[in-house]
């Protein structure tokens, strides 16, 4: 049986900090669009609030071949990007 530990911790409106056994991470955004910045990469999660659909994309921090499939940006220009946008549409749908 595997033991889990998980805590989301509310720093301001649409940001939390989120520590868990294997690392910590941030996620910015709210119902129906968050984005989630661990050093796993960006993972940009879109749903429809009530109705348990979702989409979910991991966006890999790890090596050279993160920047070729981000179309040669930096990882951690598309973290800003992806951070940005989501901001955005939670400004809109909050």
């Amino acid at each position: 049986m595997a033991i889990r530990f998980r805590k989301s911790i509310k720093i301001a409106p649409g940001v939390r900090l989120n520590v868990s056994k294997s690392g910590i991470s941030t996620s910015v955004g709210g119902k129906g669009a968050t984005a989630n910045f661990s050093k796993r990469g960006t993972r940009v999660t879109v749903g429809i609030p009530g109705s348990g659909l979702s989409a979910s994309k991991l966006y890999s921090s790890r090596g050279p071949a993160s920047a070729d499939a981000s179309g040669g940006l930096s990882g951690k220009a598309v973290m800003i990007v992806v951070a940005v946008v989501v901001f955005v549409i939670w400004l809109i749908v909050g």
